[in-house]
Order: C-alpha cells, then sequence, then structure tokens
C-alpha cells in the first residue's frame, strides 16, 4: 500500500514512511491510492470472525510488508484489550461505548495502535523520534498515556490553556518521563496550526525526527475502522438498516468509518454532529466551506474551527458535494440543548451521557424522525465523569470517579508554558 499527498506535489510514501513522517512533503495529508473490498462472502461472515480477527484482515492492506503479520497481530491484541459495548438507550437508539481504554475515551486505540508501530519501526535506530500532537482534550491524555516510557520516542503535547477538563488536563501533565505538556494561551486551533507549522520549518526539522499523533497520521485514524465493526456486528441481528452517529472535530473518526464502508461494511448512513463549531454541517447545508474562529463549548474536543480531517472526507467523495450528502447528515447543537440531552435522557432511561456522546445522540433523534425504523448507533466517546463539572449538574448526582483516575487526579501538574510558535521551535532547537 502508498499513501499519496492531498496537495499532489510530493512522492508517494509506503506506510511506514508515512507513518514516521505524519504529513506530506508538501504538507499535505496522506490518503491510501487504493482500498480492496472485503469479499461479499467474508461481509456476510463477519459475526463468525473474533474481532482481532476482523481487525487483522481490515487493516493488513493499509500495513502492506511494513509490519510483519505476526507481529501486527500482536499489536491488534495490546490495543484491542478492552471491550466496545453496544447499550440500548430506547427502540432502536443505541450508544457504542468507546471510553473502556486506559484514559477512558475513544482515542485509546488509536494512540496504542500508533505507539507500538513507531516502537516497532524505531527498534534498531539510534535516533530519538519526537512525537508532535495538538489536542482539544481526548487525545492529549490517550497519547500519553499510550506512548509513554516507550523507547526512542519523546512526545510533546500541545493543548489550550483553560480550554480542557481538570481530568484531561491531568492525564497529560502528570506522568513526566517522555511527555513534555505544552499550555498554549490560545484555543485548538492554534496548537495545530503550530504543529503543521514546524513540520515546514527546516531547521526544526535538521535537528529532530518530526512525526504527529494527531488524526492526521494515518496510523491514529486506521485503527479506528475497528469500532465500526465492533458496533455494525452487535447491532445486524436486528435485521435493519444500520446508521452511526458520529460526534465530530477533526474528522478523523468519520473518516475512518467512511474508509469501512469502502471496506464494504454495509453502512447505510453517517450522521456528522457537531457543537457550534458547525464548518461541516453549514458546508452540507449550503455548499460553501468555511472554517470559523474556535468557539468554546463544554463538548470541547470537538472545539475545532478547521478540521483538519475534512479534506481526507471530501477526497473519499471526489469533492462530489451530492454524492458526499447522500451518504453524510450534519447536525449541529448548543450548549444548552446538550446538557437538555444529558438530563433527558438520564431521567428517561438511566443512562448518562458525556457532552460528545449527547451530541451524537440528539443527531440521530433528529434524523430518525425523518428515517425510522433503521437502527441507529452514537458513539459515546469519554466516559462522562472527564465532564462531571458539567453532567453532574445536568443529572443532579455525583459521578463516581473510576479507579484507574484517582492516582492520575492526585498527581503534580507539570507543564511549559507558551505564547506563540517562536516558543515552540526554541523549545524544539534547545540542545
Amino acid at each position: 500500500m502508498l499513501y499519496k499527498s492531498l496537495n499532489y506535489l510530493s512522492k508517494s510514501e509506503s506506510f511506514k514512511e508515512a507513518v514516521i513522517k505524519g504529513i506530506a512533503q508538501d504538507n499535505g495529508l496522506y490518503y491510501p491510492e487504493k482500498i480492496k473490498p472485503f469479499s461479499k462472502k467474508l461481509i456476510r461472515n463477519l459475526n463468525k470472525l473474533s474481532l482481532h480477527n476482523i481487525a487483522f484482515k481490515a487493516i493488513k492492506q493499509f500495513i502492506g510488508n511494513a509490519i510483519p503479520e505476526k507481529k501486527l497481530k500482536t499489536i491488534i491484541e495490546e490495543t484491542l484489550n478492552f471491550d466496545f459495548p453496544l447499550i440500548q438507550i430506547e427502540e432502536n437508539i443505541f450508544s457504542l461505548e468507546l471510553f473502556h481504554g486506559p484514559t477512558l475515551a475513544f482515542k485509546d486505540v488509536g494512540a496504542r495502535f500508533m505507539a507500538r508501530c513507531l516502537e516497532y519501526f524505531n527498534k534498531n535506530s539510534n535516533e530519538k523520534i519526537t512525537v508532535l500532537v495538538a489536542t482539544s482534550g481526548d487525545t492529549g491524555g490517550a497519547v500519553a498515556d499510550g506512548f509513554y516510557n516507550v523507547s526512542g520516542v519523546e512526545v510533546i503535547i500541545l493543548y489550550p490553556k483553560g480550554k480542557v477538563s481538570v481530568i484531561q488536563e491531568k492525564q497529560m501533565t502528570t506522568l513526566g518521563k517522555n511527555i513534555i505538556p505544552l499550555e498554549v494561551e490560545g484555543v485548538f486551533d492554534d496548537c495545530q496550526d503550530m504543529v503543521k507549522r514546524a513540520f515546514l520549518d527546516m531547521q526544526i526539522n535538521e535537528k529532530r525526527k518530526l512525526t504527529s499523533a494527531n488524526s492526521i497520521n494515518i496510523a491514529r485514524w486506521l485503527p479506528q475502522m475497528f469500532y465500526y465493526f465492533a458496533g455494525y456486528i452487535k447491532a445486524s441481528k436486528f435485521n435493519l438498516p444500520i446508521n452511526f452517529s458520529v460526534p465530530s472535530g477533526n474528522f478523523g473518526n468519520l473518516y475512518a468509518g467512511l474508509i469501512t464502508q469502502k471496506l464494504g461494511l454495509p453502512i447505510n448512513h453517517f450522521l456528522a454532529c457537531t457543537n457550534l463549531n458547525n464548518v461541516v454541517p453549514r458546508y452540507l447545508d449550503s455548499g460553501i466551506y468555511m472554517p470559523n474562529d474556535t468557539i468554546k463549548t463544554i463538548s470541547n474536543a470537538m472545539d475545532v474551527g478547521n478540521p483538519s480531517n475534512f479534506i481526507r472526507v471530501q477526497k473519499v467523495f471526489n469533492n462530489d458535494i451530492a454524492k458526499l450528502k447522500k451518504n453524510i447528515s450534519g447536525y449541529s447543537f448548543n450548549d444548552n440543548e446538550t446538557k437538555k440531552c444529558i438530563k433527558n435522557v438520564y431521567n428517561k432511561s438511566n443512562y448518562i451521557l458525556d457532552p460528545h456522546g449527547a451530541i451524537g445522540y440528539l443527531g440521530l433523534k433528529e434524523y430518525s424522525i425523518t428515517n425510522p425504523n433503521q437502527i441507529g448507533i452514537f458513539m459515546e466517546t469519554a466516559h462522562p465523569c472527564k465532564f462531571s463539572n458539567v453532567v453532574e449538574k445536568c443529572i443532579n448526582q455525583k459521578l463516581d470517579i473510576p479507579k484507574k483516575l484517582i492516582k492520575t487526579l492526585k498527581g503534580d501538574k507539570y507543564s511549559l508554558k507558551i505564547s506563540d510558535y517562536r516558543q515552540l521551535k526554541d523549545y524544539l532547537l534547545k540542545d
């Protein structure tokens, strides 16, 4: 498998090179040159296979010969060592819980998979790799945990000051060792722009071997395909069309879902659900793509005003908006609607949503008005306790903190504060 740049000015790269580089030399995102669908027989018999087996079959063609099959199977087993429960909330509406990993967020899968790939690629090298990553919340904690103590890898995490939850911040700032958190005066888009700029800075690239662990990196979003297989298999017993509602920020998760569809998974429809950072729903409505300044919301992991991966989504449909709209519907909800949803679902179903899952649920409810008798699966992307300051007020209940987080919350915060690209560059160039 080779990967092309979406700017079309760089040569195609192998999986290994694309992972290590993160972004192409021409500043374009990598995308797979071709995708070979599963056989119809395999699709019919997916429910007879283990998720580990399905995951291997799904991702093998994207890896090519970059990782031996035995090693790849081990990486998958170590990545998928927790469950993705499908919980019925009400008739035909289900929550796919993606928060049962070590940092209680859906990004654990991508971070763990990528960390193990990089460790394998760098095992015989004396050159240290620097992972440079921007986060709006959950990515930072997942990457920090996934790469913690990985030999030959230093992780530098940029996060917006005051715009992540207490738990999210603690997960990034209490580990130490090879994890370096940079607290940025600004919003997520500022962090992301700094990361992209660093990749193009020749001075930095002469000094450091850079890669990214954002969903711009193919090794981050590819394993997110596994969620869709897990959810689809569990819901297929109902013999109804299956729709996935994806709370969306940088759109890596939705893109991974579209790739599973390309592989042949018969997903009926996708819902791209956002908070007030609604550039994509507006585009689907108007046909005009116009990024906005980031708006701070209670669903902070989706506070992205210019989602990097949407260009990949457009590429799937060859930039044909009519085809895109046929396959994806967009919805946007504000904080008041989100809070009301958390309260109502708890009172009606005794199920606790986090603010991101709530937005996914709301999208399904709207879509189902004109599309009845279909299964709707929304992705519950983070444990509600990570947003306890919001959720507890909505449900009027104290949330239990999982044991795995108690130690993290007691840890001492360490971060370096920066306000502009110059300060990031100075840090990356220092001996």
